[in-house]
């Protein structure tokens, strides 16, 4: 994918749009986090989510994504030491885990895009570290979504906040441009040097999502060839909302509730 040349800047009304997307997304979110306990399996929760699609005739544009094989549910539901692209199935959520679920919505044509990890019962200490580091992570990097920044604000913020915590920014996937695609530009890594990058302008929107593992940076793609782990097994975390760069300053497009 060329970035720099799949920006596209939104209008009002498209943003409008967008606006409900991100609420039926995370609305969609919300009832999955209600679901979560022990015992409840990971397709469980892809169906709550569903459920939320449907009742608005949105649908997931995860769902038959290409890759190395259509991709099989509405949500990614990811688990411990899984990143991102846990395929929904018969896993029963355990007292202590954590568990990371991304969903997507298309609604009237446009996307909205959010994330969150949450303890399964009670978690270890070291667990909720993650989960609060991760989350502040993104608010640390949504502030710095000013028209007039670039790119490489947002990602070196991100990364300091992380590694200040001795914990690592994952390299290898990355926060992109969401509008009528999934995945539109700029591309938005979590990490970076100040005034590099692309230069963030009003009527951009970009998902924004820190991927945060306890060791190291580095993981692997599982033998279901979408699943992605990290490399020495440490617990991951997934944060992720979709923001309006406005002249007002960033909108949260995903937001719901208290998030």
């Amino acid at each position: 994918m060329s970035w720099e040349r799949n920006i596209t800047i939104k209008s009002d009304k498209e943003i409008a749009i967008m606006r409900e997307a991100g609420r039926i997304n995370a609305e969609a979110l919300a009832a999955v986090k209600a679901i979560i306990c022990p015992g409840v399996t990971t397709a469980d929760l892809n169906a709550a989510a569903e459920e939320v699609l449907k009742k608005y005739g949105a649908y997931s544009p995860f769902k038959n994504y290409p890759g190395p094989y259509p991709y099989p549910a509405s949500t990614c539901v990811s688990v411990n030491e899984e990143l991102v692209h846990g395929i929904p199935g018969k896993r029963k959520l355990k007292e202590g885990d954590i568990v990371s679920i991304d969903c997507g919505t298309v609604f009237e044509g446009f996307v909205g895009d959010s994330a969150f990890t949450a303890g399964v019962g009670e978690i270890q200490k070291k667990a909720q570290k993650l989960l609060e580091v991760t989350e502040k992570a993104l608010s640390i990097g949504i502030s710095q979504m000013v028209a007039g920044k670039y790119t490489g604000d947002i990602g070196y913020a991100i990364q300091s906040f992380v590694e200040q915590n001795q914990m690592q920014v994952v390299r290898e996937y990355t926060g992109h441009g969401v509008g009528r695609l999934m995945h539109e530009g700029p591309q938005v890594p979590n990490y970076g040097y100040p005034g590099r990058g692309m230069l963030l302008r009003e009527g951009m929107t970009i998902a924004l999502e820190p991927m945060v593992q306890m060791g190291t940076y580095l993981t692997m793609v599982m033998p279901d060839q979408w699943t992605v782990c990290s490399k020495d097994g440490s617990l991951a975390a997934h944060f992720e909302h979709s923001v309006a760069i406005t002249e007002d300053g960033p909108e949260i497009l995903t937001a719901f509730g208290d998030s």
